[in-house]
């Protein structure tokens, strides 16, 4: 049956509810961390004050109501759908005077600088981000740290090969730039060398100083094959 016509079909078997009872809810335990947070459906609900005890989160339609023991700290509205990271005060309060502990950090500044660095690694991430990324933000801060770490072309290269393959965990992208690193076919860019290093000023004392006596690892190695 339709529930619409289910309820049509019971409704005038239904009585009221007196005024004194109050609507369902759902009761959530939770800690808070040192700036009097707690966190609930990826939001973040402050708590006045300095005591920071476990907490009792009632989950209404609309409305969260959070309680220490028997003490009310404050009713909470419910964001809508989708917001997340967000800093909720109780209903009367100005906003929180200190971030939460475990918030999350954006990475926009991050994945613009990915982005903008080469269309493989633009397409990668569109491809990542779509297919399969649990926890962008961390995704992100990976994929950033491994760009920092290795020439702009192997990472290139390690993205081609992720997209190809439809990888994006990102220990297996690590391991496809090592495989990229070891193979042997990259042409590593020469040092530059300064050629008035001869006439530095240290360079000259250095001349003049006395031979360094390396026999000393000679005794080492003659020790350790022993």
């Amino acid at each position: 049956m339709i529930p619409a016509k289910a309820f049509e079909y019971e409704k005038p078997y239904l009585k009221n509810l007196p005024g004194y009872v109050s609507a369902p809810y759902l009761v959530h335990e939770r800690v808070t961390d040192q700036y009097g947070y707690a966190s609930f459906d990826g939001n973040f609900y402050w708590m006045p004050g300095t005591k920071r005890h476990d907490v009792k989160v009632l989950q209404y339609a609309e409305h969260l109501i959070i309680y220490r023991k028997r003490e009310l700290l404050g009713r909470y509205p419910l964001p809508p759908d989708g917001v997340k990271n967000e800093l909720i005060p109780p209903e009367g309060h100005p906003k929180p005077p200190y971030k939460p502990k475990y918030r999350k950090k954006p990475t926009a500044k991050e994945e613009n600088i990915l982005r903008t660095a080469a269309k493989e690694i633009d397409d990668y991430l569109d491809f990542a981000i779509k297919n399969g990324v649990k926890q962008k933000h961390r995704f992100i801060r990976g994929l950033y740290g491994l760009y920092r770490k290795i020439a702009l072309e192997v990472f290139i290269k390690t993205v081609r090969r992720a997209l190809k393959y439809r990888i994006t965990d990102i220990k297996t992208v690590e391991r496809i730039a090592t495989l990229q690193l070891t193979a042997g076919n990259l042409n590593l860019p020469l040092p530059t060398i300064d050629k008035q290093l001869e006439s530095r000023a240290s360079y000259i004392e250095g001349c003049f100083a006395d031979e360094v006596d390396l026999t000393v690892y000679d005794n080492i190695t003659e020790d350790d094959n022993e």
